[in-house]
């Protein structure tokens, strides 16, 4: 248990780093070090080291950081050097360097930078000039996004994690001393991780990473490159907070302005960054945009996501005219249920091979709308003239833009970019998504320590040195001992091959189990075993339901990763199907059921057959899971599920594929349909005698059906029921990627429209007769950072109903337990199952907002623990549901864990009706059928 939360702390830590992370490249040459070169201390004025320090070579694509203390080493061939220091909030240092064989110390001492204000003046009716800088920050934002077309790099990462808190440590002295010998973890000591690789890029989104080399403190096989992800703040949102450079900004931000300095001939002004409302979703601190130019200069910004805090610091370097992150450092601190911890992640990068946009040039002059109204409109262009020209010919034709203008021909040159791609048959992508691709070099992970002391460019700390040399000794020791445990693993390598070759046991035999027919068979064997099916009743007692046997067969497939869902699995690329029979037995009816079953697949197509005898709800959606029936009927006395007996005969075809924005499926079914009833004797599943309840009768209670109010309806009789049905859904606004000519779908909440229709036919015997068609849309989108509204809307009617049954009739996902499943948006939560099913018509409406702040999230602590509002609104209209309304609130409260409360309110005729609560669950979770 301790390891799996020692696993989740870091694990969580080191997501956080790499997540923010816009690892850009380092200097790294894998052939041996230079013989020369400088290092030294860099500190302030009081002496105190200055940590993850910009070191330069002026000219070159050669830099690095100092550690956290404040240490650097640059390696050098012989030769003049101009050397570059920066620090945030710093003056930048700059000395000249003669290196020859030898290897020279400089220790630097950095100055605090002045700020200061000139003759800006900001009275009560004066707009603080900060929001006309961030105006024209953000308007040129997109623009230099788009500056750079490709470029090859080299990057240094380091990332160190220490756990700093372990509550209640004497209850697992033992555990620790075994994870301290196995693995090198050790309390206050961090675990580091080394990676050097190489880059290349290419716009939008191409990220190709080579691993020269990796190293981690907690396994010395342990080759753990980090992920090459992308966060820049020229984008609208980085990981889910509002970037001070989107065009949003203003509705999250207040903007002071600090003052200015001057250095190596540009003006940089420092930004102060100060949310509306501090939590989960916005950042906090400086941001330092060069005059004129409206690019980033630096950034020291912090922001938290549920109870974490996160630091982070870039340092921007001007390459080739564009002013790109040469030293970021990312910090992350906090913990889960009392286990503490803190991370650091610091690249040091550079850049060669850089391809700048010519249509992008650094010249260009943006005007703010606002403050230079009259300037803005002498060269404002109309919507026409930015759509009939290139953004390359408008640049070419003028210097200065509005603020507005800028944005626009940033969109219009988007749209234009993705039709040429179109028209060109290249590879597209509307979600822009991160196309990564990552090698690891063979030697990667089993470089020595000379190799690694001529590759690192940020020397080691102390603590960071020890931590190395705990593995090194603990690999040797280890090594010691392997000869006594050779003959240990020679003895039990039989059991242990018998163990896992498979004895079929008792085990085996209530959960099941699969068997392969053959090495290279393409067919399985699948034993389904009774225990996960276990379930009661009152209608049938103690079941044991699905066991079985299936015959499995693979066709041709490969493995390959689908980037626009961002998994990995396994692809068809020819023919699938299985054959087998399911069983149920009811031991308070003392009958076995079976049941056929098979399908069949091929490309994007399915039919599954079915047939024989067996159970099923009168919603073939199965709003209630038989698991929690169980618990209801034995420990609540309520038996919720409402079930016949049918035998049958059931074809689906399904023609769709993953994320797809069109999907078809088609069924064919022909049943016997028999009513049951509750066992004579029910007491045995009810270990609990509540006085004021008892076990409801199996005939549905449904307002249409009911003779009167004070009498439940017969029984439905048994009949035969001939039913065709076909349903259609389509997301024409659906975003997608082309890649080689093929197009994947993302999956998103762009609407979504649905229709069905349902046929029963007297024909063969069938007694029932009718005609139903459903149309229905749902959608949902983004109201602010972390909140969304999600609706669902559907209205159906019965065109014919000559004759028709209670299973034939149009259900709705009600809910009477206290915990709420299933999709929380199409959910009632206190609606009864079947209360209001309906033989004529309905109109049904849900609705899900989903509030970063309104309420109880004014209140700071709850929006930095990620906790949630939601309001929701569920109706129902059906001939006799007098308008059912549902009216409530919730908080997401799930720490790490999708879990909401909710208080319900129920109303009809629009008449206050009662009041419920419950836990529910922010996942939607399809059970599927018995």
């Amino acid at each position: 248990m301790l390891k799996q939360f020692l696993l989740t702390l870091c694990l969580t830590l080191t997501t956080f780093l790499t997540a923010f992370a816009q690892t850009s490249p380092g200097e790294a040459s894998p052939g041996g070090s230079p013989p020369g070169g400088v290092r030294g201390l860099i500190k302030t004025q009081k002496g105190e080291p200055l940590p993850f320090a910009a070191i330069i070579v002026k000219g070159t694509s050669i830099s690095t950081i100092s550690n956290e203390e404040g240490r650097y080493q640059l390696d050098l061939k012989p030769g003049y050097y101009e050397v570059i220091f920066q620090y945030l909030g710093f003056k930048t240092g700059q000395k000249g360097f003669t290196v020859e064989n030898k290897m020279q110390t400089f220790d630097l001492t950095m100055e605090e930078q002045a700020l200061t204000l000139g003759e800006v003046r900001v009275g009560a009716r004066d707009e603080d000039p900060a929001y006309t800088i961030m105006r024209s920050a953000i308007a040129k934002s997109r623009y230099h996004f788009l500056q750079v077309d490709a470029y090859t790099a080299k990057v240094y990462s380091k990332s160190s994690v220490v756990v700093t808190d372990l509550p209640l440590e004497f209850l697992y002295k033992k555990e620790l001393k075994e994870m301290e010998k196995e693995a090198n973890f050790k309390k206050g000591v961090p675990m580091l991780n080394e990676t050097v690789s190489e880059v290349t890029f290419r716009q939008p989104n191409v990220y190709k990473q080579r691993v020269v080399a990796t190293r981690s403190s907690m396994d010395k096989n342990m080759a753990d490159p980090n992920m090459y992800l992308l966060a820049s703040f020229y984008q609208p949102e980085v990981v889910k907070a509002v970037s001070p450079l989107s065009p949003r900004a203003f509705a999250y931000y207040k903007f002071e302005y600090l003052g200015a300095f001057r250095e190596n001939g540009i003006e940089v002004n420092k930004i102060k960054v100060t949310p509306r409302r501090w939590g989960e979703g916005v950042y906090r601190g400086t941001i330092q945009i060069i005059e004129g130019e409206w690019s980033i200069y630096s950034l020291d910004l912090q922001t938290v996501n549920t109870g974490f805090r996160l630091d982070i610091k870039q340092v921007y370097s001007p390459i080739q005219g564009v002013w790109m992150p040469v030293n970021q450092q990312f910090h992350v601190e906090g913990g889960i249920y009392g286990f503490k911890g803190k991370g650091d992640f610091v690249i040091s990068q550079s850049f060669t091979n850089v391809k700048i946009n010519p249509t992008f040039k650094p010249d260009i002059v943006v005007i703010d709308d606002k403050k230079y109204a009259e300037e803005a409109k002498k060269v404002r262009l109309t919507g026409r003239e930015i759509k009939a020209q290139s953004m390359e010919d408008v640049v070419s034709k003028q210097k200065s833009f509005s603020a507005k203008n800028l944005r626009k021909m940033m969109k219009e040159y988007e749209k234009q970019d993705l039709k040429e791609k179109e028209k060109k048959g290249e590879d597209i992508d509307m979600k822009m998504s991160r196309e990564d691709s990552t090698q690891v070099d063979s030697m990667a992970a089993r470089r020595s320590m000379a190799f690694w002391d001529s590759l690192r460019t940020v020397p080691l700390t102390v603590a960071e040195v020890k931590s190395y040399s705990r593995l090194d000794s603990l690999v040797i020791i280890n090594q010691g001992s392997e000869s006594q445990k050779d003959s240990m693993k020679t003895s039990k390598a039989d059991t242990t091959k018998t163990k896992k070759g498979g004895k079929f046991g008792l085990g085996d035999l209530l959960t099941g189990r699969n068997f392969r027919l053959g090495k290279e068979s393409a067919f399985r064997l699948d034993y389904i075993g009774p225990l996960p099916g276990i379930q009661v009743n009152t209608v049938e007692g103690l079941v044991l339901n699905g066991a079985g046997l299936k015959l499995r067969h693979s066709g041709g497939r490969k493995r390959a990763g689908d980037t626009a869902t961002g998994k990995s699995g396994v692809v068809r690329s020819g023919h699938d199907w299985s054959a087998g029979g399911l069983t149920r037995y009811s031991f308070g009816r003392n009958k076995l059921l079976v049941t056929g079953v098979g399908d069949y697949s091929w490309a994007r197509n399915a039919i599954s057959v079915s047939g024989g005898r067996g159970i099923a709800q009168f919603n073939g959606e199965n709003p209630m899971h038989p698991l929690l029936n169980t618990l209801t009927t034995l420990f609540l006395e309520q038996n919720f599920i409402k079930e016949y007996q049918k035998d049958f005969f059931r074809v689906d075809f399904r023609n769709s594929r993953e994320n797809d924005h069109f999907e078809f499926k088609a069924s064919i079914e022909y049943a016997d349909r028999s009513a049951l009833s509750n066992l004579e004797k029910t007491s045995p599943y009810r270990w609990i005698d509540w006085k004021r309840r008892e076990f409801t009768s199996n005939v549905p209670d449904n307002a249409e059906n009911r003779a009167d109010a004070a009498v439940l309806p017969a029984p439905m009789p048994r009949h035969q029921a001939f039913t065709i049905g076909i349903a259609a859904s389509y997301k024409p606004w659906q975003k997608y990627r082309t890649r080689n000519g093929k197009t994947s779908y993302y999956d998103d909440d762009s609407p979504k429209l649905s229709v069905g229709y349902r046929k029963a036919i007297s024909a063969f015997g069938g007694d029932v007769n009718y005609d139903f068609v459903r149309i229905g849309i749902e959608h949902g989108f983004e109201t602010g950072i972390r909140s969304k509204l999600r609706y669902k809307l559907a209205v159906g009617s019965f065109l014919g109903r000559d004759s028709l049954q209670f299973p034939d009739y149009q259900h709705f996902a009600g809910n009477r337990f206290f915990f709420q499943l299933g999709d929380p948006v199409g959910t009632f939560r206190m609606l009864d199952y079947y209360q209001y099913s309906t033989s004529r018509k309905f109109f049904e409406a849900h609705i899900l907002s989903e509030l970063r702040q309104f309420l109880l999230t004014q209140i700071t602590w709850l929006r930095i623990m990620g906790v949630k509002e939601n309001f929701f609104l569920h109706y129902l209209a059906t001939p006799d549901s007098n308008n059912y309304t549902e009216l409530g609130y919730g908080l997401d409260i799930g720490i790490r864990f999708p879990l909401r409360l909710e208080v319900v309110n129920s109303f009809e005729g629009f008449k206050y009706k009662s009041t419920a609560f419950r836990v529910g669950t922010t996942m939607n979770i399809n059970w599927g059928r018995n």
